[in-house]
C-alpha cells in the first residue's frame, strides 16, 4: 500500500516515517531466525579479525547476506515498506547495499550524528528494520527532522549524542521500521544495556544511470523472478 496523504507530508516535512509492526508473526521469526544463524556463523571470522586489527571492534556485519539466507533477500521488497519508497523514488528505484548489523553492548556509540550523502547526490533513502525490541537504551536509531532539506548547513558533532538540537530518538519493538531521507542528520544511540543491538539497514537510491553493475548481485539472479526485482537489483535495465 502507498502512502497516505498525511505520511507523504510528514515524510517531505520531516525527513523519514515510523512504521510500527512492519514485521509480524512468521515474518518476523523467519527474519530472526536467519540473523541469528548468520551471526552465529561469522562471529569467529569477526573476533579473529578484530584480533589482527581487521575489523572494527565496535560492530560486525554479516557479509554477503543475500547470499545466505533468502530471508534477507525478501526484505528488499518486502510489502511494508517497499511501496513508500518506490512512491518517493518516482518509481525508479535501486538497492545499493544492505548492512545486517550487530553492535555489542558498550557505553558508547560507534557512530555519531552525520548524513550520509551531500544533497547533490541523487534521493538517498535507508530503511532501518529493528530485528529486536531497541528500547532508547538500547541504541536506538535517532533523526533531526527537517535536516534533510537544502540550506541546513553543517551537520554539528555534538557530545553527548542527546545534545543535539531538536534530534528525535525512535525506540522500537522487533519487526518496527523507520524509512528515512538519507541526506538528513542521524545517528545510533549509546548502547547502555547489557545486550548487543541487532539491526538491519536497507540502503536504496532514485534510479541514474551507470549507478550500479548488473555483476553485483548476479549470485541471486534466479531469486529474481520478476523484472521489478530484477530493476531493484539492477540486473535490468530501468528503462528499456
Amino acid at each position: 500500500m502507498r502512502p497516505t496523504r498525511s505520511e507523504t507530508e510528514f515524510w517531505e516535512e520531516n525527513g523519514y516515517v515510523f512504521l510500527e509492526g512492519a514485521m509480524v508473526g512468521d515474518d518476523l521469526a523467519r527474519l530472526q531466525d536467519a540473523f541469528e544463524r548468520a551471526s552465529r556463523e561469522h562471529k569467529e571470522e569477526w573476533l579473529k579479525g578484530v584480533a589482527s586489527g581487521r575489523r572494527p571492534a565496535a560492530h560486525y556485519d554479516i557479509p554477503r547476506p543475500f547470499d545466505f539466507d533468502d530471508a534477507f533477500i525478501d526484505l528488499v521488497d518486502h510489502p511494508s515498506w517497499y511501496p513508500y519508497l518506490m512512491e518517493f523514488a518516482s518509481d525508479e528505484l535501486i538497492l545499493l547495499g544492505p548492512q545486517v548489523r550487530t553492535v555489542p553492548a558498550q557505553p558508547i556509540s560507534y557512530v555519531g550524528w552525520h548524513p550520509d550523502v551531500p544533497q547533490s547526490s541523487p534521493l538517498h533513502m535507508k530503511v532501518q528494520v529493528y530485528v529486536d525490541d531497541c528500547p532508547a537504551e538500547r541504541g536506538a536509531f535517532a533523526y533531526v527532522p527537517g535536516s534533510h532539506k537544502p540550506g541546513v548547513g553543517l551537520c554539528p558533532k555534538p557530545r553527548p549524542l542527546d545534545s543535539m538540537p531538536g534530534c528525535k530518538v525512535l525506540p522500537g519493538k522487533a519487526g518496527d521500521v523507520i524509512v528515512f531521507n538519507s541526506y538528513g542528520w542521524h545517528t545510533a544511540m549509546e548502547n547502555r544495556t547489557l545486550n548487543p543491538r541487532k539491526s538491519i539497514i536497507l540502503i536504496y537510491e532514485q534510479w541514474s544511470e551507470g549507478r550500479t553493475s548488473p555483476d553485483r548481485y548476479a549470485s541471486i539472479l534466479d531469486k529474481c523472478k520478476s523484472s521489478e526485482r530484477r530493476k531493484l537489483f539492477g540486473l535490468e535495465p530501468m528503462r528499456s
